[in-house]
């Protein structure tokens, strides 16, 4: 078995191969199974140098050394390779999918418990070809959580300052935009504030608009929340982030599909995906069910108390 580390050098702003190369070596001190760092040298490089070594055929577990980017690539990498399994290792600011394990979500911190780890099949979406782990949204919130990088930039500007200026900016925009939506029996067209496929619980750094999602049920939680004004927006956008969106049925609709989602919006929209921004004017978000290994820390319960 190889272990594979692939480090993002930009994740949170840092380059943390120094600090995660020191954690590594101190791991294997003793053990047999030999391992790798690889160091991305740019967008997508993570899933080109999984897929090349899935095609070698040795057992290969790959720690997504980042944050929930660097994830993404990497399960874009993995998703689908009998031989692969794969988990976070965060070291980036965005851990969004890891706050889906609550309190047990400092164990992909924990090496030791991750090296001794098992494997657990869960579920991916695959949206217009590229494949989200977590939560695939788009409209506002999309907007917004993937043009926040843009602001970010600015000087003394701080991440959370980066999002409220985000967030002012695209909604002088517009909140709403036309989207013509089908997921099995559910068909409408009009102006729509936003929709999201969840797999995970939580996006955007820390919305939580599912409280219930597991990645292993084969099942999407869909919200479709529909055209509101600016004073509804500043009132919902809270409640909503807060995991309370199956209370607020006169706005928000609620579906849980194994299917799919469609979308069709006559212009370009940003679509995200894990935090990753993609364009089109056409989308399909499709469940595709145990698609993915994932390294599941040793000791932790919630894959099996389906209460957490």
């Amino acid at each position: 078995m190889k272990h594979l580390f692939v480090v993002n050098p930009v994740a949170g702003g840092a380059d943390k191969t120094a600090e995660v190369r020191a954690k590594v070596e101190k791991a294997f001190q003793n053990r047999e199974d030999h391992f790798e760092i690889y160091v991305t040298r740019g967008p997508m490089d993570a899933a080109r140098k999984i897929m090349t070594e899935a095609g070698l055929g040795e057992e290969l577990r790959v720690y997504a050394c980042g944050g929930d980017g660097t994830f993404n690539e990497c399960v874009c990498g993995a998703a689908e390779q009998p031989n692969v399994a794969v988990c976070p290792f965060p070291t980036g600011t965005g851990n969004d999918f890891c706050r889906m394990f609550g309190e047990e979500k400092d164990m992909f911190r924990d090496l030791d418990a991750l090296l001794d780890g098992e494997v657990h099949p869960i579920d991916l979406i695959d949206c217009n070809g590229r494949w989200s782990v977590n939560i695939c949204s788009v409209g506002i919130d999309a907007r917004v959580g993937t043009s926040v990088h843009k602001y970010g930039s600015i000087p003394l500007l701080g991440k959370s300052s980066a999002y409220v200026v985000s967030a002012v900016a695209n909604v002088f925009k517009g909140i709403s935009s036309e989207m013509s939506i089908s997921c099995g029996d559910f068909q409408r067209s009009g102006l729509t504030t936003l929709a999201c496929a969840c797999n995970g619980r939580f996006y955007g750094g820390g919305f939580n608009p599912s409280l219930k999602a597991r990645p292993d049920d084969g099942v999407m939680d869909i919200y479709i929340v529909k055209k509101v004004n600016l004073l509804e927006f500043a009132v919902l956008i809270g409640q909503y982030a807060a995991g309370k969106a199956d209370k607020l049925p006169k706005y928000v609709t609620h579906l849980r599909s194994s299917g799919s989602l469609e979308m069709t919006f006559g212009h370009t929209e940003v679509i995200n995906v894990d935090g990753e921004a993609i364009e089109a004017d056409h989308v399909v978000m499709r469940m595709v069910p145990k698609a993915l290994k994932l390294i599941v820390p040793k000791g932790m319960r919630f894959f099996e108390d389906k209460t957490l």
